[in-house]
């Protein structure tokens, strides 16, 4: 069971992914047409031990539509030509969507505009609709 640490307090073991080889699509000639080196990595975030509640309920809105209606996050790496580096690219992936799924959100406290950037603003459009007025087409006579 090799655990693969993402944070300084989480992670996963490797053994809850499960990872399949498909064909890829792309360049590569007839090495796409004869060997399957896409990598498709299965990870259920309800199953994970290495995971705190929290971080399993940000990490399925972090994965967005990558979820399935089972709780598995699914990825697909096809970027290289080898099975190696493509299940090495799923795997940062998944540790890069827990390392945003960890962290924090920081709340916004709303605040209200003051007295002088208020007043700042409508000088502004004090002045845009004079310089809009002057350019009307008047009658002179």
């Amino acid at each position: 069971m090799t655990y693969r640490s993402v944070t300084p307090h989480f992670g996963f073991y490797e053994n809850e992914t499960s990872i399949t080889y498909i064909l890829s699509t792309g360049a590569g000639g007839q090495n796409v047409n004869k060997v399957a080196t896409a990598a498709q990595l299965r990870f259920n975030v309800h199953m994970a031990k290495g995971l705190s509640d929290r971080v399993k309920q940000r990490l399925l809105e972090v994965a967005g539509s990558r979820v399935t209606v089972n709780g598995e996050i699914v990825l697909t790496g096809r970027r290289f030509r080898s099975q190696v580096r493509n299940k090495e690219d799923v795997l940062e992936r998944l540790a890069s969507l827990i390392v945003e799924a960890a962290q924090k959100r920081e709340f916004r406290v709303p605040t209200r505009p003051t007295k002088g950037s208020r007043q700042r603003r409508l000088e502004g459009k004090t002045h845009r609709s004079a310089v809009k007025k002057n350019r009307r087409f008047r009658f002179d006579e």
